[in-house]
């Protein structure tokens, strides 16, 4: 199909932009060199995005997942060396690529011949880098390369050694980094690019906080990952407004930690000073056994002591019960959540041993409060308060924590449209009909898209310097809604049950009825209206969701709605492997098309290492595509091709005398 011709009357009204244009390319000669170098990207295969959701703190398997490129690492050398090297060597080649570093040290202890087993070992590597780096551009990959070793990896990476010419050639290079003591060095370079090029980009459904004991470390990660984005989960949303300093939100973070006995995230990960709310709870409940309040411990090596259990259920215990006053002080304050039937602690007797939900009078299991005044029970003691402003203060100044966040705000959003592919984290709210739910936000009513988007103007509100005082305060305030409001994209469910499941023994008072949208969402036509909403366009278009596990072990199904709903939360966290009978999913989008990666559970890093065992995985194929998609069929496609289309039009004014050439 020829190209429509550029008249000078589309050039005149481009005429300063491309002028711009022509700082960057002052001749004819580089503007040619750079269509032929973007047609040519055009028709590359599409680079390979990887999809996790719910990570919840679990940095080892998560790390092992990356370093594994959910099994594609392996699948590769297994094309590649199939047929030449053994299972074992298979192992230990694909362990040495994912942890190179403490790989090396076993083989130096173990291996006599270690210059044998370099010339083996790199000319191996090279061939896989080779493979993983054929879908990228030289000019991609050498921006990949680590400067030390930039020139000779990419050497080796374009000259074969079986290229009769060549073969002296790239075995002096290799022997010579052997004979000069840098193998180790270069072997670690080498490891590090296949991982970096095996993933182009990865996509993050939500939820790296909670449960887990490394949600710093699997941020601290990200923060140096080469292409990645998130789409914020209800966690995170909590983590976010503890940071913003919202202290019912920082009750609610050292809650969850309490109640799974993970404070290393809190203390390890970013300073935050327990000994405060320690002396506190030890002091107000130094004779309650607080025995509904011992924590829950999915891994028997994290166990604490019973001395410890004890000193974390006060603790538990103690922020609960601050919590529940500062959020019903929150329901008053915003009569708009209409959240006012969530004031629990005003229903307490005490001397009955009972409260009222709903009109009905339950028992309840703990009728020690020794905190709360029953004539105004959502006031804090003085000690309380105390508590909670120190809390407050060490969350404030926290510099790693507030980096995170920053880090979040700056790759993340309420939702993501990347090829054709809409993301959230939970749920779009919906009415019974499949009409979108319209919501009140700040006295605006929003639904579908706009929802999403208004909701994301409120989070950075809260961290946005230049606004109003109070305009900060109420988006601060706003992050509680979020996590638990019953129209909030990140939790629509009628109710969170927090309370009854601590002192209500009927389990019927523990249901959290959810949104329309989780049942909706089955239904293909469903689908398609949300994405008609979102703008969401392409033959194959997906929704791809997170945050309600999946429970694999009943028989659950994560493709839903034909093939149109992808749900990727099979379970990282140790605390949903009895649910979901897995340890998560990974989706994987390449250029032949769709693989859903179902892991088993990750035993350790250590044992990964010393015995090379690797997650087991299962694939199942989701969509393959009809042909290969290239470049061209992807956002980054359109992109390229807006540039040609600018690029034509600054090369026919140069050639029209519209622009001279520097």
């Amino acid at each position: 199909m020829p190209k429509p011709t550029i008249s000078n009357r589309s050039i005149n009204g481009d005429l300063r932009y491309l002028k711009l244009l022509a700082r960057d390319f002052p001749t004819i000669s580089q503007v040619t060199t750079e269509i032929i170098n973007l047609e040519a990207i055009l028709h590359l295969p599409k680079p390979t995005e990887h999809f996790l959701a719910d990570l919840h703190g679990e940095y080892e398997a998560f790390q092992h997942v990356l370093r594994n490129a959910s099994g594609n690492i392996k699948r590769k050398v297994k094309e590649i060396f199939g047929n030449t090297l053994r299972e074992k060597e298979i192992r230990d080649l694909c362990t040495l690529i994912y942890y190179p570093k403490q790989k090396l040290e076993l083989v130096k202890q173990n291996d006599t011949d270690l210059s044998d087993y370099y010339q083996t070992t790199l000319n191996q590597l090279i061939a896989v880098c080779r493979n993983v780096s054929s879908k990228y551009t030289r000019s991609k990959v050498r921006k990949s390369l680590p400067p030390e070793f930039a020139y000779i990896i990419e050497e080796l990476l374009h000259e074969s050694s079986d290229d009769r010419n060549k073969q002296a050639y790239v075995g002096v290079i290799i022997q010579t980094i052997i004979g000069t003591g840098r193998a180790a060095g270069f072997v670690k370079a080498i490891c590090e690019l296949i991982q970096r090029l095996a993933i182009d980009q990865l996509h993050i459904l939500g939820d790296i906080f909670d449960r887990g004991p490394g949600a710093h470390l699997v941020m601290d990660t990200l923060s140096k990952y080469h292409h990645w984005d998130i789409q914020w989960g209800n966690h995170d949303i909590l983590w976010m407004g503890a940071a913003a300093g919202n202290k019912t939100c920082i009750a609610s973070v050292l809650r969850l930690s309490f109640r799974y006995a993970n404070t290393q995230t809190l203390e390890e990960g970013y300073g935050i000073n327990m000994v405060p709310m320690a002396t506190f709870a030890m002091e107000t409940y130094a004779n309650d056994p607080c025995s509904i309040f011992h924590p829950k411990i999915e891994d028997p090596s994290r166990r604490p002591n019973e001395k410890t259990c004890k000193l974390i259920a006060q603790m538990h215990k103690a922020i609960a019960i601050i919590q529940f006053k500062l959020e019903g002080q929150l329901y008053q304050k915003h009569p708009e959540w209409n959240m006012n039937d969530r004031r629990l602690l005003e229903t307490i007797d005490t001397q009955k041993g009972t409260c009222t939900i709903e009109g009905v009078t339950y028992p309840i299991t703990d009728c020690n409060f020794p905190t709360i005044n029953p004539e105004h029970p959502y006031d804090l003691t003085p000690e309380e308060q105390e508590l909670i402003d120190k809390l407050q203060h060490s969350f404030l100044i926290s510099d790693r924590l507030q980096t995170h966040v920053q880090q979040l705000l700056l790759h993340g959003g309420m939702y993501g449209i990347y090829n054709s592919n809409l993301l959230f984290h939970a749920s779009v709210p919906m009415n019974e009909d499949g009409t979108l739910k319209e919501v009140s936000v700040e006295g605006q009513n929003v639904a579908g898209r706009d929802l999403m988007e208004r909701v994301e103007q409120l989070v950075r509100t809260a961290y946005d310097e230049e606004a109003d005082s109070q305009e900060r305060n109420q988006a601060c305030d706003y992050f509680w809604y979020l996590w638990c409001g019953p129209d909030s994209p990140l939790f629509d469910k009628a109710k969170m049950t927090t309370f009854e499941r601590y002192f209500i023994a009927d389990k019927e008072t523990h249901k959290e009825p959810k949104g329309w949208y989780y049942t909706l969402r089955e239904k293909p036509e469903i689908c398609d209206h949300l994405m008609d909403a979102f703008g969401v366009t392409g033959k194959h278009r997906h929704i791809i969701n997170g945050h309600v596990p999946v429970r694999a072990s009943n028989g659950e199904n994560p493709i839903k709605a034909d093939g149109k709903l992808m749900v990727i939360d099979g379970g990282f966290a140790k605390a949903y492997h009895n649910t979901t009978g897995i340890a998560g999913y990974t989706l994987v989008y390449h250029s032949r098309g769709f693989q859903l990666v179902q892991h088993a559970p990750f035993t350790s890093t250590e044992e990964a290492i010393l015995n090379g065992t690797d997650i087991r995985s299962t694939t199942q194929i989701v969509e393959m595509m009809g042909h290969r998609a290239m470049v061209n069929d992807t956002d980054k496609g359109a992109e390229l091709r807006e540039q040609i289309a600018d690029l034509e039009k600054l090369l026919v004014a140069y050639r029209r005398g519209f622009i001279k050439e520097m």
